[in-house]
């Protein structure tokens, strides 16, 4: 009879022993699981605070060149247009209507300022030729008060003669810009900015 209650009970201590270390093992597998969650957290949230930190560094250094650009443009704006004033100060003919027989009507005189300054005055020489190129005559127009980033255009005289004109700068003047240009003017060799009116006090060494 013993017998009987001796197996059952080892093996009701052998699934009880079982049963501490499986709940001991899920307990530890659980406990490992949160841990690498919580670790998993971290280095996200981590990772996260590093991308915004770079990109909050990346703005300052992007507004500190800006405003050092700026600077510079602000200061150099005037010698730079003054410098390269080619590439933003044009004059052109506009739409006219020749005859059959020959001559120009509805011409006119366009200035096209790209510039960030205004131009006082513009003097531009009109050739009206011939079918052969060959000039009969010309005329000299001023065209004023063009305005910063604007157009003005002024008519031009009518030509009994000629099929076609061409147009050629003469002079540029802007006070606001301290530009004076003429296409006969000399340049002076060694000059970086000869066309200032009115010459930039040198600073001493």
């Amino acid at each position: 009879m013993k017998r009987h209650y001796v197996y059952p009970a080892i093996l009701l201590l052998l699934i009880v022993v079982f049963s501490l270390g499986y709940c001991q093992q899920q307990r530890y597998v659980r406990k490992v699981l949160s841990e690498n969650q919580r670790l998993w957290n971290e280095n996200r949230d981590l990772r996260k605070s590093l991308d915004q930190s770079g990109a909050v560094s990346q703005q300052i250094t992007n507004h500190q060149e800006l405003q050092q650009r700026v600077a510079g443009q602000f200061i150099e704006r005037r010698a730079y247009y003054r410098r390269n004033w080619q590439q933003f100060i044009a004059v052109s003919a506009g739409d006219y209507r020749t005859g059959l027989l020959g001559g120009i009507k509805n011409l006119n005189i366009i200035v096209k300022n790209q510039t960030e300054y205004a131009l006082d005055n513009v003097v531009v020489k009109v050739s009206y030729m011939r079918n052969n190129d060959e000039v009969f005559k010309t005329e000299q127009y001023t065209i004023s008060n063009i305005p910063e980033k604007g157009i003005r255009s002024i008519p031009a005289s009518n030509s009994r003669k000629g099929s076609k004109v061409a147009v050629k700068l003469i002079s540029i003047t802007s006070q606001p810009m301290n530009f004076c240009w003429a296409a006969d003017k000399p340049v002076p060799t060694g000059n970086p900015d000869p066309f200032e009116c009115v010459p930039s006090a040198k600073q001493n060494p």
